[in-house]
């Protein structure tokens, strides 16, 4: 920009406007109407019910309601504003230029050391042609800011010879050279006297008149300026300007002059503060509801522009799916807002939203977002959501036409500040929680393909003060990350909605008011990602004897109703815990299991493995159930692997378990011959009634499909006794021997025995018998030796006789002769080789206190 066209004019004006700024709110041209993120909205808290009357105002003139609708008719009433100032400027130098023989040089000391100083400019009157413009400036002449000393010399001292010069009544029109030279505007200056000396100053005080010009050129600067692209502002004005110098007459002259406003020059919009914002339903016609707003805003007025700003009507948009098109949502009034110079502004605002449009709630082409989720989204995480505003087409009847021509046709970008929800949730927590296991049939991505949790969510949350209005939470969804002590153990996704329902829970001293939410969790998918904090879960649960405490993270998806319809809230941040209880009561116990073990059928034999069902009965003694599909797990004893078990389709209730079908498959050549000989034992000691037990241990396959959470399940053993077989029996003691009785035939040499087989479907065979019987534990009474096998069928069943070999002369022996025709108490030791289809296996036996009858 060359000198000649700079703007002297303005420099101390633009100084004092830049201390004004630095003492109170600095604002620039990024500066948004409503306070951004960093400039958090105070509510001072107080709230003002809006009547029936208000609504019915806001509706009656189909007016837009935006918070930020006070900045633009604000900008609207800085137009002529400029014009003003530019119109005095212009004036001034062309007197001074104009009223000299040597016009360049006294031309360019005008422009130099000229120094214009606005104090006041108020609004005296808005006419339907323009307005009424009280203009206060001090203007003088300062030589010292010229700075070629020959031009500094010749004005010096032209100013001083003409002392004064003065203008009769002028019309002058400030049109753009750079836009096609459209006028601006147009004025009527009234006759005005100048001091030309070096440092003295000139005061003005007069009323003018401005009118507008052309409406669109007024528009595409707005427009330009609105979107930051206007970088400078040259104004032109011309005027037949009639001179005089005391009662000399200098003659009419036709002038036109430059001024340019750069960027940095140009007013910019001011920074602001919500101080109050309350959102409440009102009544609507029919028997329906709207919604209100209600908006204090507070800004600070750093020019020197005084105006009373009457109520205006204002629609408010918001973005639509593309950024050409705008969604009007909702219609605005603002108050009768006082301007006074260098303070603070404060402007009401009512906003009505009667409902929602389908182009706002419906999903954009290609996305899964609305405009109305994208809005949401901005304003929960903290962001300034953008908001439109733009004067109503329908305005006011007392408001100007040319006015609403201009606010009408401007759209107004306006940041809304948004408000975090971080901390709105205040406690998420889970009860009457149900496990299920993963499905080993179900299709990669599919959620049953995960472990998957079910229980009671209670959710409060915190309703911000502004929130007034009557809402209902009709569904939920999640996405959480579980940790546990700050580690993340896994994902729990809940995509598909699930019911719920809420309760508003009003403040109570000085707190704000909650909702209560409520909702029933159905098949939660949970994705183990950590396995070790997973193992170390599992570990305190089932071992330490003491509640686990799990972190949630979720974002929640919130289904709900207000008086405009439903609403989805996206994304809504949330934070709680989720309280486990142990499994076992004490440390390291799962005696409360008490697994016991009802028939048992034989599905296939091999010479090595027998693959059996049996119903099972355990008792659940944690406060949790579960489902399993399928589960597949090792049979441990000493640290060798036996067998293995599958359990399938079962669901596992608090309490008594009855009747639940397992299939094993016992096969200890798994571990090779060590595992033979320990299985060999362990049945063995089993069927003797010793106390043993098992071990069961899951692996890498256990859960098809898993192998994080099979990994870190394999890491613990769970050990408890062996489960009782459910044998036919009036008494537990009964129950507990496979030999009932036996009858010993004394001359004979014979004996057989009772025996009660554990199998409900399948016969055993006993191939070879080798026993001892003892009398008070340790005297033999005889020796059995059979090789002829025999079969035990399902239930009881008598053996064939089997020779004794009696130990004549023994103390067993001796008994047995004094017991003839009555009983006695006997044990026995055995080794029986028993064969069930293709398997066979060598056994010892020892059994205590057998009855047993002696007869001739």
């Amino acid at each position: 920009m060359s000198d000649d066209e700079s703007s002297p004019l303005l420099s101390a004006a633009t100084k004092k406007s830049k201390a004004a700024a630095n003492e109170s709110h600095a604002s620039g041209e990024t500066t948004p109407l409503l306070s951004s993120t960093a400039e958090t909205p105070r509510y001072d808290g107080e709230q003002s019910e809006p009547d029936r009357d208000t609504a019915a105002s806001i509706r009656s003139r189909h007016s837009d309601a935006a918070q930020q609708q006070q900045q633009k008719k604000k900008k609207a009433r800085r137009w002529p504003s400029f014009i003003a100032m530019g119109i005095l400027g212009i004036i001034v130098v062309a007197i001074i230029a104009l009223a000299f023989i040597v016009p360049d040089a006294v031309q360019e000391y005008a422009k130099q050391a000229a120094v214009l100083e606005p104090t006041n400019l108020s609004l005296d009157s808005i006419t339907t042609d323009g307005v009424k413009a009280r203009i206060q400036a001090n203007f003088r002449l300062d030589g010292s800011r010229v700075q070629n000393d020959h031009v500094r010399r010749v004005g010096r001292a032209a100013t001083w010879v003409a002392n004064q010069l003065g203008t009769e009544e002028t019309r002058l029109a400030v049109t753009l050279p750079d836009y096609d030279n459209v006028l601006l505007g147009s004025a009527v200056v009234p006759p005005l006297i100048i001091n030309l000396r070096d440092g003295y100053t000139t005061s003005f005080d007069f009323v003018t008149e401005i009118a507008p010009g052309d409406l669109d050129g007024i528009r595409a600067i707005a427009n330009e300026w609105l979107d930051g692209q206007l970088g400078s502002l040259r104004l032109r004005g011309v005027t037949d300007l009639t001179l005089h110098s005391g009662l000399i007459p200098l003659g009419t002259h036709n002038i036109a002059e430059s001024l340019v406003f750069e960027a940095d020059k140009i007013p910019s919009m001011p920074a602001y503060n919500i101080t109050r914002l309350n959102v409440k339903d009102v009544p609507a016609p029919g028997d329906k509801k709207s919604m209100m707003a209600e908006v204090s805003l507070s800004a600070f007025n750093e020019y020197p522009v005084e105006l009373n700003i009457p109520e205006l009507a204002f629609e408010i948009l918001v973005p639509g799916c593309n950024d050409e098109t705008y969604i009007v949502v909702a219609d605005a009034v603002t108050s009768e807002v006082l301007v006074k110079p260098r303070a603070d502004v404060d402007v009401d605002v009512h906003g009505l939203i009667n409902e929602l449009p389908e182009s706002l709630t419906r999903a954009c082409p290609n996305t899964n977002s609305s405009p109305l989720d994208l809005l949401l989204k901005q304003y929960m995480h903290g962001e300034p959501a953008t908001l439109y505003v733009r004067g109503s087409s329908i305005p006011d009847g007392n408001t100007p036409r040319w006015i609403a021509e201009i606010l009408s046709s401007v759209t107004l970008p306006v940041p809304f500040p948004g408000r975090s929800l971080d901390g709105l949730i205040r406690n998420f927590s889970l009860t009457d929680v149900h496990f299920s296991l993963p499905d080993p049939f179900a299709e990669p991505g599919d959620p049953a393909a995960n472990p998957r949790v079910s229980g009671n969510a209670l959710v409060t949350a915190g309703l911000p003060s502004e929130m007034n209005f009557a809402v209902n939470v009709t569904r939920v969804r999640a996405t959480a990350d579980v940790s546990y002590k700050s580690k993340k153990m896994g994902e729990l996704n809940l995509k598909k909605w699930q019911a719920a329902n809420s309760t508003r829970v009003e403040a109570k001293k000085g707190n704000e008011a909650t909702l209560k939410i409520e909702s029933r969790i159905e098949e939660a998918p949970l994705n183990i990602t950590d396995e070790d904090v997973f193992s170390d879960v599992i570990q305190t649960l089932m071992f330490g004897g003491k509640p686990v405490q799990l972190d949630i993270k979720a974002a929640v998806d919130i289904k709900v109703v207000t008086a405009l319809g439903q609403l989805i809230l996206k994304d809504v941040p949330a934070e709680g815990k989720i309280p486990v209880k142990p499994f076992s009561r004490g440390k390291g116990s799962l005696a409360d299991l008490a697994p016991k073990v009802g028939s048992l059928r034989i599905l296939d034999t091999s010479s090595t493995s027998i693959t059996l069902q049996a119903l099972v009965n355990v008792t659940n003694p944690t406060l949790y159930t579960a489902h399993v599909p399928f589960v597949n797990v090792h049979v441990l004893n000493n640290g060798s692997v036996l067998g293995e078990a599958i359990v399938e389709n079962v669901d596992i209730v608090k309490g008594s378990n009855p009747g639940i079908l397992v299939t094993a498959k016992w096969e200890p050549s798994m571990s090779g011959q060590p595992g033979q000989h320990i299985g060999r034992e362990l049945i063995s000691q089993y069927l003797s009634g010793f106390n043993t037990s098992i071990t069961v241990k899951a692996h890498h396959e256990s859960i098809p499909g898993q192998p994080i959470l099979c990994d870190a399940l394999s890491r613990f053993n769970l050990t408890f006794p062996a489960p009782k077989l459910d044998l036919p029996g009036d008494t537990p003691e009964e129950r507990s021997h496979f030999i009932r009785d036996a009858t010993f035939h004394f001359f004979s040499s014979t004996a057989t025995f009772t025996l009660v087989s554990p199998l409900h479907y399948n016969t055993l065979y006993v191939d070879y018998v080798n026993a001892t019987a003892l009398y008070n534990h340790s005297h033999p009474v005889g020796r059995i030796l059979h090789h002829y096998p025999f079969q035990a069928p399902p239930g009881k069943s008598q053996t064939p006789r089997l020779p004794v070999e009696w130990s004549v002369g023994s103390v067993g022996y001796d008994a047995v002769r004094k017991a003839i025709g009555g009983k006695l108490k006997l044990d026995a030791r055995a080794e029986v080789d028993i064969r069930l289809g293709n398997w066979k296996e060598r056994l010892w036996y020892e059994g205590k206190g057998i009855g047993a009858s002696i007869q001739l």
